[in-house]
């Protein structure tokens, strides 16, 4: 049997399901929600679409799980979409949140699945050069003071490192980005057949929220 990802399509996800593949593991699905409520607690909203063909340059069958994105009702809708899924196992980007290990872990239960989460209790500024060695990972969303639109865009490597060390030293931000100070977006990585590309971008704010929304993924 395979394994199902939950990805956003971000540098974590997408890192751990990197190493699930290192690991053995057959990862046939990738797995997204898509909350409606923008301020999801489980779930980013940005960019999702790409995921659509992060699965076409990995051969894995994409699944799309809608949500309203309301605290715990989501996580029925993610059981209930798992639930229609033939794997023995799940694969998860979690670093450091107890909320949504915890949940994850009790849905799996439920479901009796595995859980695979190879990212758990890392070092951030460890991930983050495994990110910048491995991936073509870039910054999409910011949302925390010290991370301006100069970082929007911004490929996750060794300077981008040094930057948000600056600012962490300021500002006590989580270095990845644990604690939603920022979402980024992974256009490859050695599982992927190419890079993906797109043909739209434009930079959106809302108090001290940045977005950088890109279309016309390929």
């Amino acid at each position: 049997m395979s394994w199902a990802a939950l990805t956003s399509g971000g540098k974590d996800s997408i890192l751990a399901c990197q190493k699930a593949i290192d690991s053995g593991k057959n990862v046939g699905y990738l797995v997204t929600v898509r909350p409606k409520n923008r301020d999801s607690y489980m779930f980013h909203s940005a960019n999702l679409d790409a995921v659509v063909v992060i699965a076409e340059v990995t051969g894995m069958k994409y699944v799309e799980i809608l949500t309203h994105g309301r605290k715990e009702e989501e996580l029925v809708d993610l059981e209930q979409g798992l639930s229609r899924l033939p794997v023995e196992g799940i694969i998860v980007g979690a670093v450091a949140s107890a909320y949504q290990n915890d949940r994850i872990r009790a849905i799996a239960d439920l479901l009796s699945l595995k859980v695979f989460a190879p990212l758990w209790q890392m070092d951030p500024e460890k991930l983050l050069h495994e990110v910048a060695e491995r991936m073509d990972a870039m910054i999409v969303v910011t949302a925390a003071d010290g991370l301006d639109t100069s970082f929007l865009g911004a490929r996750i490597d060794d300077p981008l490192i040094k930057r948000l060390r600056k600012v962490a030293a300021k500002t006590r931000i989580n270095l990845a980005g644990e604690g939603g100070e920022y979402e980024s977006l992974t256009l490859n990585a050695p599982f992927y057949s190419r890079r993906i590309t797109y043909t739209k971008s434009e930079v959106r704010m809302k108090g001290n929220r940045g977005e950088l929304i890109l279309g016309g993924f390929t």
